[in-house]
């Protein structure tokens, strides 16, 4: 089927060459296959493009005409590609993300913000979801996640870490209510949890044989994120199960302690998302090394 650049590269070649053969040539077909398409493309255009003799070939007055057109457009095709190729190796256009609250706001966004200095033609739209959230329907480039993720051909995931749990609360509340020693010993503490939907709360701990169980707790204050859970154990309401890469800080600096060491078992994967596509644009596959690239510096989480 004749399309609209059918034999406008043979065209051009010829008026350039002036040869039918020299043109074949360059253009690594036959001359017949050549001569051909110059003919069905003057057919489709209804004018005479070159004038053929057994010595030589000119342009006609519409060839000339056509001649100035065709490279116009084929300049402008290769500023096309050109574009292309800058666009695969420098990140530009918009890019929409979804990230975990907390770990979102505190780990991310100064890495978002990096990015977009240093990628001015870069645009950012970010999302703060604890939700699992349907990336291709919901036109989401890239999430980043925490926890078991489920089978699916149509996402790639990459995995940044892993996000270790601990026990912890204020000096000033241990030495007022004591440092628990075994798990039935919580059930004497005032226990900060995160908002859920079961009805029995529960802490990931590790058992004598190595594997990780989840123990029932008793209740005392509930909060919605991991941030206002923080804000609960800083002020001495109790104990919480939160990640390390939260709590580091406190903990080096002494203002929260652990307890039960060794025995907060919760372990969950950290793991960047996106649809599955045969390429990458610039702006997702330099985001992705670039998150991947300072995965080490997540406080309590475990490279990969």
């Amino acid at each position: 089927m004749n399309t609209l650049f059918d034999g406008i590269a043979e065209f051009v070649a010829v008026a350039r060459l002036g040869s039918f053969t020299r043109a074949a040539g360059e253009l690594g077909v036959t001359k017949s296959a050549a001569g051909r398409a110059v003919s069905r493309l003057e057919a489709r255009l209804g004018a005479k493009l070159l004038h053929r003799s057994t010595r030589r070939l000119t342009l006609t007055a519409d060839g000339e005409i056509w001649q100035a057109h065709c490279i116009a457009a084929l300049a402008e095709l290769d500023r096309g590609a050109e574009n292309l190729t800058i666009a695969r190796s420098k990140p530009s256009g918009r890019l929409r993300i979804d990230l975990p609250s907390a770990f979102g706001r505190l780990y991310m966004i100064p890495l978002l913000m990096d990015l977009a200095i240093r990628y001015p033609a870069l645009m950012l739209s970010v999302s703060f979801t604890d939700r699992r959230v349907d990336l291709i329907g919901e036109g989401i480039d890239l999430a980043v996640r925490i926890g078991v993720l489920d089978d699916s051909p149509d996402l790639v995931a990459r995995p940044l870490g892993v996000q270790q749990l601990v026990i912890c609360g204020t000096p000033a509340y241990l030495s007022e209510h004591g440092s628990p020693d075994s798990a039935e010993d919580l059930a004497e503490h005032d226990c900060i949890t995160g908002w859920r939907s079961e009805l029995q709360a529960a802490w990931l701990l590790k058992q004598p044989d190595g594997t990780t169980a989840p123990h029932i707790i008793k209740v005392k204050h509930e909060f919605l994120d991991y941030e206002a859970m923080l804000a609960a154990v800083r002020s001495g309401l109790g104990l919480a199960q939160l990640p390390l890469w939260l709590v580091g800080d406190d903990l080096r600096r002494g203002t929260l302690a652990t307890v039960l060491e060794g025995m907060s078992g919760g372990q969950l994967p950290i793991n960047i998302l996106w649809p599955r596509t045969q390429t990458l644009s610039a702006r997702m596959r330099i985001t992705i090394n670039e998150i991947a690239r300072t995965a080490n510096t997540f406080a309590g989480s475990t490279p990969k």
